[in-house]
């Protein structure tokens, strides 16, 4: 046997790895499609608000400004866990009308404050805004981000 690292060597490692790792990559995505699917997120709840929510987010790119589940901007606060942070999980209603207020009194004018703009949302909007983030908020993101106070 040669003791020499051939090219045909070093060819079959290159094909054997790249095969063996493409295997590795195809089954964790599947099984983070499949744990996404039955354990992550309950799509019971993804209701036609919940997607009109998703579009008025998207619309008005709160992104560039916010972070959602830790992507996104970080000039504004966490929107991920918002509806907890109001209290959502203990008075529904509560929650709701609090964050109904808030988009409604913004921009504050506060001096020295980041300011949200307002962007004349109706209150179909706003409700259909809600339920997406009260939707985001049930996701089980196995403690991401750790930060809760947003």
């Amino acid at each position: 046997m040669s003791e020499r690292f051939t090219k045909a060597a070093a060819r079959n490692i290159f094909y054997g790895g790249s095969i063996f790792f493409f295997i590795v990559f195809v089954g964790l995505t599947a099984q983070t499609h499949y744990y996404i699917r039955t354990s992550s997120t309950d799509e019971t709840a993804l209701t036609d608000s919940v997607r009109r929510g998703k579009h008025v987010w998207e619309k008005n790119a709160c992104i560039n400004c916010h972070t959602l589940l830790g992507e996104g901007a970080y000039f504004a606060p966490e929107l991920g866990n918002v509806w907890v942070r109001y209290g959502g999980r203990e008075d529904a209603t509560g929650a709701r009308e609090a964050l109904t207020a808030w988009m409604h009194s913004q921009p504050s004018g506060i001096e020295g404050r980041r300011q949200m703009p307002d962007f004349h949302l109706s209150d179909q909007e706003v409700n259909d805004l809600i339920d997406f983030l009260e939707f985001t908020s049930r996701v089980k993101t196995q403690g991401w981000p750790p930060k809760t106070s947003g």
